[in-house]
């Protein structure tokens, strides 16, 4: 509009200005405020609607735009179109959280840090939906809300609880590699540009004729892993809360894109039925000389959001978003999540939540059976019917357009039957959930002083659990992964309280 802008109303309306209009008396101050005045009722009212529920985990984020370029053709295992060609770039949105404080919170917690991107591919988006961590606490879904309100504030104080946290934790002890991952120095990493992502989840890369190959996804960093000490984190968080948004906004604004590599590790489903561990628990890794990192990808984020609210406070993730040659394995974490994403977003956005500009597919778009609902921004599809498979306007589905088979799009193969019959569904704790932890206790023992941080950073929490009978159920939680460090865990902590 140039130099012709001028206000209005949101009907477009002009504003004459932006004065109160009041009924006065003699020309005096004071005065009624007048129901005419539709600019001030208006802002008013917007006011007080402006903000939409935060997220319930993942409140605070850094978010970024930028793209993938595929590295490699990756037709051998998956028809996803993204992959298809040497050099394809897709546009992404990155969103990078933490996890259990609030929106207003300090970003260098101690957390783990999601990570979402959206790829807006040409055949619809596709979202991953990953953590900076490997692994995860839990691997049976309905422990889930439990386990983050036990990060949460406590009902009755409304404040951050070692008790509740580690009375989850001991209870549930399938967590143990994840909490050493949480409280060794990955725990408060510098900035979204010196971590990781990693799918945790295993995926399956699918192919036309329906063959699939499960998969898990790695992004590496090109800067080079770097973290915060505790004292370093906790100095940061009082001086500058704010200090990754600020940090990954100002070294994309001066062109100092970050760039991640993309690898997946790839097993095949006879693989699978005998491999050491069960692919499809998420509190376990493959190991990297069974299965190799093969890179697909690289990633690069080389613009800020225009407007923080539009492109990254309404934007909604979830791995049930996915594209021909990409699809769920049985995982029941991840066949949870694909209903309660979808779900929170409806919540939190709407029905409509996929029509927001930023949650929008660049591809086409054609669901007339998906109708009306609140804040619908299109035509509603007009008078098409809204329904499937109708005579008076007939729509084909993708395999007939494409000449494929339905195998591209399958959620469920025959393979699925060797997982077993349906049955209640528990989470035994064996030795081998200490197998793994054990191991990351001696990679970490290879960095001079790690073994020792971690251990402080342990203990600064585990004294701060109430009950002594508890803290003895920590220290022989830690004692299970190795026994020098549950005993130096418990002589350091009870020393601490000691010295208090």
């Amino acid at each position: 509009m140039g130099d012709d802008r001028y206000y209005t109303l949101a009907e477009g309306r002009p504003v004459a200005n932006s004065k109160t209009a009041v009924l006065m008396r003699n020309g005096q101050g004071g005065g009624l405020g007048l129901l005419q005045d539709t600019h001030l009722i208006e802002t008013l009212a917007h006011f007080s609607r402006e903000r939409i529920p935060e997220r319930v985990v993942h409140a605070k984020a850094v978010g970024s735009y930028g793209e993938f370029e595929a590295t490699r053709d990756c037709s051998d295992f998956t028809c996803a179109s993204f992959l298809n060609k040497v050099g394809k770039k897709t546009s992404v949105l990155q969103r990078v959280s933490t996890v259990g404080p609030e929106s207003g919170s300090a970003d260098t917690s101690r957390d783990v840090h999601g990570w979402s991107m959206k790829l807006y591919t040409d055949e619809g988006n596709l979202d991953w939906v990953f953590n900076n961590t490997p692994v995860f606490f839990i691997r049976d879904p309905i422990k889930f809300p439990s386990l983050n309100r036990s990060h949460k504030r406590h009902p009755q104080s409304h404040l951050p609880d070692a008790t509740m946290f580690w009375d989850f934790h001991v209870g549930n002890p399938e967590g143990i590699h994840q909490l050493i991952i949480l409280f060794s120095d990955r725990g408060t990493p510098k900035s979204p540009r010196y971590m990781n992502a990693y799918s945790g989840h295993t995926y399956k890369f699918t192919k036309a004729d329906g063959s699939f190959t499960y998969a898990k996804i790695h992004i590496k960093t090109q800067q080079g892993i770097q973290n915060f000490s505790r004292e370093e984190a906790t100095k940061i968080a009082g001086k500058n809360p704010d200090y990754m948004i600020e940090d990954m906004f100002q070294a994309v604004e001066r062109g100092d894109y970050p760039v991640w590599n993309v690898y997946v590790q790839l097993m095949s489903p006879e693989e699978a039925e005998k491999y050491e561990v069960n692919i499809f628990d998420m509190t376990k890794v493959w190991s990297h000389k069974d299965f190799p990192l093969q890179q697909i990808g690289r990633l690069t984020m080389n613009r800020n959001p225009r407007n923080y609210f539009a492109d990254i406070e309404q934007a909604a993730f979830s791995p049930s978003t996915m594209v021909p040659g990409f699809a769920a394995s049985a995982d029941p974490m991840l066949q949870a999540r694909l209903f309660a994403y979808p779900d929170a977003a409806r919540y939190r956005l709407g029905v409509n939540y996929q029509q927001l500009p930023t949650n929008a597919a660049k591809a086409q778009v054609y669901s007339p059976f998906q109708r009306d609902g609140r804040m619908r921004l299109d035509d509603n599809y007009g008078g098409d019917p809204n329904y499937i498979g109708s005579s008076i306007k007939p729509t084909k589905f993708y395999q007939d357009v494409k000449g494929s088979s339905p195998g591209a799009l399958s959620q469920h193969t025959d393979h699925e039957n060797w997982v077993g019959e349906v049955a209640a569904y528990t989470s035994e704790i064996t030795d081998a959930d200490f197998v793994q932890p054990a191991a990351l206790w001696g990679v970490i023992g290879r960095e001079p002083g790690h073994q020792d941080r971690v251990i402080e950073n342990l203990v600064l929490s585990v004294s701060e659990v109430k009950y002594p009978e508890l803290r003895k159920a920590v220290y022989s939680l830690f004692s299970r992964v190795n026994k020098d460090l549950g005993l130096a865990l418990e002589e350091r902590t009870e020393a601490a309280i000691k010295a208090t």
